[in-house]
């Protein structure tokens, strides 16, 4: 039996980088896996994937922005697969890489929207659901910019901080009905994203990964995988007891 047999989990997203190494490794383990996203031909091209091997997965088109959408979409989730188990808020985008002061409104709001608005979303309309399932995991993707800061992303940044606290105050407020909300914090992993945000940069995209590497002990990147693991750790049983908690998986990062 796999660790999250008879399991449904939502996954935001889900068509690259740390949402789709997540996918697969809960497929993989059993659960029956919803993967959103608005990148829609990567996302089917994942899904298409985890089926192909005998797994269960679907891919549905979701801006975590949109409330209406959210809303639409995870009915027909639980409708598709019969509950829900597990959301893994992983949907996140970096924004504007401009000092506080030169930043607009927009900019700002742009990244709200979808770091943290998109969280706000997913929970408040996972948890009816979960309680339908008697229970369930919430895993919130944060970073070890929700634990430290650094001079860039200021919009990034402040999300990420909005994420941490988040998961602290449901699981508080959903520990009664079996609902457990932890938040994940991950160092700088190889995914598209820290590739776009390294090509924008005044250096070689190699060099800048390369200088990246070294701000961790280990001495280099993450691997989307490893934090997949411990996304799988928190999703499951294997952490019943586990609720309010940061899970840094960041290399050494922030233990300087």
């Amino acid at each position: 039996m796999g660790r999250m047999s008879d399991k449904v989990a939502l996954v935001t997203g889900g068509a690259a980088g740390i949402g789709k190494a997540t996918a697969d490794i809960l497929a993989r383990e059993g659960a029956k896996v919803a993967l959103v996203d608005i990148r829609d031909e990567d996302g089917q091209a994942v899904a298409d994937d985890i089926q192909s091997r005998g797994d269960t997965a679907r891919y549905w088109h979701l801006d975590v922005s949109d409330e209406a959408e959210v809303e639409r979409v995870l009915a027909d989730v639980v409708e598709a697969f019969g509950r829900l188990d597990v959301l893994v808020n992983n949907a996140g985008i970096s924004g504007t890489d401009k000092p506080t002061d030169e930043l607009s409104a927009e900019e700002w709001r742009e990244v709200m929207d979808v770091n943290v608005m998109g969280v706000f979303f997913c929970t408040k309309h996972a948890i009816p659901r979960m309680r339908e399932s008697g229970g369930g995991s919430i895993v919130n993707l944060s970073s070890i910019y929700g634990i430290v800061g650094a001079p860039d992303l200021p919009p990034y940044h402040a999300s990420k901080g909005a994420v941490r606290l988040m998961a602290k105050t449901d699981a508080l407020l959903y520990a009664s009905e079996g609902i457990r909300v932890n938040s994940v914090h991950p160092g700088f992993v190889w995914t598209p994203m820290v590739e776009e945000h390294l090509s924008k940069q005044d250096q070689d995209v190699e060099e800048g990964r390369e200088a990246l590497a070294a701000l961790h002990p280990l001495g280099r990147l993450g691997r989307p995988e490893e934090v997949a693991q411990c996304i799988l750790f928190l999703a499951s049983e294997e952490s019943s007891f586990v609720t309010g908690a940061e899970l840094v998986v960041d290399g050494g990062y922030t233990a300087r």
